[in-house]
């Protein structure tokens, strides 16, 4: 993977993070680890970045960005397995298909799902590794641009 598209991902990211707009980037303490993540309309991210990343752009479909961090400062990015699920507030559940992105010592993971325009969606995502698992629960609201 490019650096530098890996670098304007992350940077894309951390950006959303320090907005403090609902659809900023959040962190959960679950056990050992600390979860970041970040569920925004793929019409965000610049094409070739999408394309790099094997995303699709869509005014109708959101990506899910899910990092995982150690509470230890001796190996802070983590490779876990996740396995989810999006449930929109009527119940219709779509499976979360993460894809792992490894660059140089970040890992993180990419998901994506389909949405309406002010649709809600209720997320849970386990997050396993070796015996170690936890369960990221997080809502969020998407809307068409």
């Amino acid at each position: 993977m490019n650096k530098y598209l890996s670098l304007a991902l992350l940077l894309f990211v951390c950006a959303f993070a320090q907005a403090g707009s609902e659809q900023g980037g959040q962190f959960k303490t679950l056990g050992p680890w600390q979860v970041h993540y970040i569920a925004f309309p793929s019409t965000f991210i610049q094409p070739n970045i999408a394309k790099a990343y094997g995303l699709e752009r869509s005014n109708y479909k959101a990506t899910v960005n899910i990092s995982v961090l150690s509470n230890s400062a001796e190996k802070p990015a983590q490779k876990v397995r996740l396995t989810g699920e999006a449930r929109n507030l009527l119940g219709n559940k779509q499976n979360l298909e993460f894809k792992e992105v490894v660059d140089g010592d970040s890992v993180y993971y990419l998901a994506q799902i389909d949405f309406s325009n002010e649709e809600t969606y209720r997320f849970k995502v386990t997050i396993s590794q070796g015996n170690t698992q936890q369960v990221l629960n997080f809502q969020q609201k998407f809307y068409v641009d």
